[in-house]
């Protein structure tokens, strides 16, 4: 690394290559998630409903979420999650079940007609990020060997 790039590096400048490298790392996130809200809505869901069904199926698959995890998962504040949670029950896509043990705590689980939307969008989803793939790796690495410069 040359002195110039050491004193960059610990002043924490930035150059063209850094703004440029940004810019196209973001284009390519807003395209995927572009991509995201279109199918999720031509498949009849609202992207948030989507994300929160994704999140169920993919991280709680067995014992099912709870509403504080889907709020924390998706970022929202958990009024937010609950009325979340029942447009999805409302639309046949999530069912609450009380924790056995502490009746306070509230699972939430896919129905049959959720799994099977989510399936479709997710091999969707999936064959989109392989498209997507390369160009988004290339990126990484571009920010990844400049700081290794």
């Amino acid at each position: 690394m040359s002195e110039k790039q050491k004193r960059r590096a610990k002043n924490g400048e930035l150059d063209q290559r850094d703004y440029a490298t940004l810019a196209s790392f973001r284009r390519s996130l807003r395209k995927f998630l572009a991509f995201s809200e279109e199918a999720a809505r031509k498949a009849g869901l609202p992207p948030r409903q989507h994300q929160a069904i994704l999140a169920i199926r993919g991280l709680a698959p067995d014992r099912g979420m709870s509403v504080h995890e889907l709020a924390e998962h998706l970022l929202l504040k958990p009024q937010t999650t609950v009325e979340l949670v029942d447009r999805l029950v409302d639309a046949g896509l999530v069912r609450r079940e009380r924790d056995e043990i502490d009746r306070r705590r509230v699972f939430l689980s896919l129905t049959a007609k959720a799994n099977r939307i989510l399936e479709k969008l997710s091999a969707a989803h999936l064959a989109q990020t392989r498209r997507d793939a390369p160009q988004l790796i290339e990126l990484l690495r571009d920010v990844a060997q400049y700081d290794a410069e």
